[in-house]
């Protein structure tokens, strides 16, 4: 069986974070307390992937307004809603981040009615038990939605296939199981032996840092590349497949992952190589019609040239440009892996549907 590493714990009313920062040298995990200690664990990419950081979202707004006390649920709405929005600013990117924060909202403003707990403390001890509830709730969809999707990829990939990745879609990277690398996981529980080649993506090499080391740690064959050696190993013949995540697909089948991920597609597209990106249907946002409509941050330079170096490794002042995210054209793309099924082009036509 597959190892499976929790980023996520909510344990005797206590939530702890996984510090992806600190691997693969240390596995610490940090107490949330307060909004700024979830706000910088976004932010600085303690907790990453789309669905991990939905579902950190969901247990981080829990935590951060169980202690709230309000005169009446106006007051508790307006004081959940600025820790919404506080939150909702760490990382414009990520569509996971607002789904679960408007869903918890939603929650919150769905229990206006509910008013027969006969006194106000009474409601609001019942209104911060739903909201939990709420929360645990998104966690058991995304381990199942995983699951799901290994499933699926899985049908996409035959026993012996030489696979290639970018960045980190793990298990770290969601409640359980990951994204793209699910169909690993499930295919290693049955015996497929895969062969995958780990890109180290940069700027903060969450390939080597994370993946290498997740599934180096399950048993899985796992060879480390740099960024710029992709097109060599497909040339080898030594790539079958190209599995991705993806932290927000437009309407148009559009989707915006870590940098580099574009790149990577556009080789497979000229070596003939199938390129799955695998989605979560919470991060597809139909509302943003395609990929120029996504935003995409930029973040210091230093992650280039000084962070992982005992010393700078270019001239100090350097002008940089560091974006965290590219968006792969729908084009490029052979098929979108979901929990509810494999989507095909047109995408614009087929998001919609399965997302019914």
């Amino acid at each position: 069986m597959a190892s499976f590493i929790s980023p996520i714990r909510y344990e005797n009313e206590k939530m702890y974070l996984l510090d992806q920062t600190l691997l693969p040298g240390q596995e610490v995990y940090l107490e949330i307390e307060n909004k700024k200690d979830l706000w910088d664990a976004i932010y600085e990419l303690k907790v990453r992937g789309a669905p991990a950081i939905g579902v950190a979202a969901a247990y981080g707004i829990y935590v951060c307004t169980r202690d709230i006390m309000a005169v009446n649920f106006e007051d508790f709405c307006g004081k959940f809603h600025e820790v919404k929005e506080y939150l909702a600013s760490s990382r414009p990117t990520a569509v996971n981040l607002f789904w679960a924060l408007n869903r918890m909202e939603e929650k919150l403003l769905s229990l206006a009615g509910d008013r027969d707990y006969g006194s106000w403390e009474g409601e609001q001890v019942h209104i911060k038990q739903m909201l939990k509830e709420e929360a645990e709730k998104i966690y058991q969809e995304d381990v199942k939605a995983c699951y799901e999707m290994g499933r699926n990829g899985l049908s996409l990939l035959k026993p012996g296939m030489g696979i290639l990745t970018h960045c980190n879609a793990g298990t770290i990277a969601t409640a359980k199981y990951g994204t793209c690398l699910a169909p690993l996981y499930l295919g290693h529980e049955q015996g497929y032996d895969f062969k995958v080649f780990a890109d180290e993506t940069r700027p903060l090499l969450q390939g080597a840092r994370l993946t290498a080391w997740e599934l180096n740690k399950a048993g899985i064959d796992v060879t480390l590349i740099c960024d710029n050696m992709a097109s060599i190993v497909m040339k080898n013949g030594w790539i079958n497949a190209v599995v991705v995540g993806c932290d927000r697909m437009a309407a148009n089948g559009d989707g915006a992952n870590k940098i580099g991920t574009s790149g990577v597609a556009i080789l497979a597209k000229e070596y003939g190589i199938p390129f799955y990106m695998f989605v979560p249907t919470s991060t597809i946002d139909l509302n943003t019609p395609t990929g120029k409509d996504i935003h995409i941050e930029e973040r210091k330079g230093e992650e280039v040239y000084k962070m992982w170096y005992e010393k700078p490794m270019a001239p100090e002042g350097i002008k940089t440009y560091n974006p965290a995210f590219d968006v792969t054209d729908a084009r490029y793309i052979t098929a979108v892996v979901t929990e509810k099924g494999v989507v095909y082009p047109p995408y614009d036509v087929n998001l919609p549907k399965v997302l019914k």
